[in-house]
């Protein structure tokens, strides 16, 4: 499927995948290792990690027309129902403990990942409507952390209601890049995309997006808020 996409996008997505793991696996070494949520999400990640990558190698998530989809049933709502059951159940032992610097700096990924549903666009494996050419403008997200990441956190303490703008903005484009990415899949609810149909994120590597950046970006943030509205700002 992807013959003629040149071999550096799937280097640089692998990579992004590996990096924004690498982001919340500091975070937790920084929160502790020695509690059991920790340990859960540090194991659990690698197995769900090769999991997905092989479910997704073997065309088990290439299921056109089905609805729900494959995707979201076996990958997505998994990793979005493990998300909220660690701000529901872990907030003390976990989510407070998190460094409120490395959750923002964790969205400078979302400029490697939106370079790369670009080129896979160009390649006619998504569609135009998903990248920044299009109404996905996620990459500011990354461009902001970046920004928000040095201003944030200048003389010595964090500027509680930009991280929270910031927070709430990340949010919002996240949403519209998931809404404009269902709605591109084969599905009887398309709207988008139907002569270039969203089928790159069914396969190996790029499965990894909504099965492990999208998930981790959520959680992400909604880690940030939860610290920011009960004054945790460390």
């Amino acid at each position: 499927m992807f013959d003629q996409l040149p071999p550096y996008v799937a280097i640089v997505f692998i990579l992004t995948t590996f990096l924004t793991v690498g982001f919340l696996l500091t975070s937790v070494k920084a929160a502790g290792l020695e509690t059991f949520p920790s340990r859960l999400l540090v194991f659990v990640l690698p197995f769900w990690i090769v999991l997905t990558g092989s479910l997704a190698v073997s065309g088990f998530y290439d299921k056109p027309g089905t609805f729900p989809p494959v995707l979201f049933v076996f990958g997505v709502a998994p990793a979005v129902l493990f998300v909220l059951a660690n701000l529901v159940f872990f907030r003390r032992r976990l989510v407070e403990r998190l460094p409120l610097r490395l959750l923002t700096l964790i969205h400078v990924v979302r400029i490697p990942v939106e370079l790369t549903l670009y080129w896979l666009f160009v390649a006619g494996h998504v569609p135009q409507v998903m990248t920044f050419t299009g109404r996905n403008y996620d990459i500011f997200s990354g461009i902001l952390a970046l920004a928000v990441y040095f201003l944030g956190f200048s003389a010595g303490r964090a500027n509680k209601w930009l991280l929270i703008a910031f927070n709430v903005a990340g949010l919002a484009l996240l949403a519209n890049i998931v809404v404009l990415a269902i709605l591109s899949l084969e599905t009887p609810i398309q709207r988008f995309g139907f002569d270039e149909p969203n089928r790159a994120v069914l396969y190996f590597p790029y499965i990894w997006l909504p099965t492990i950046i999208v998930p981790i970006v959520l959680f992400s943030h909604l880690a940030a808020l939860y610290k920011l509205a009960t004054n945790r700002l460390s």
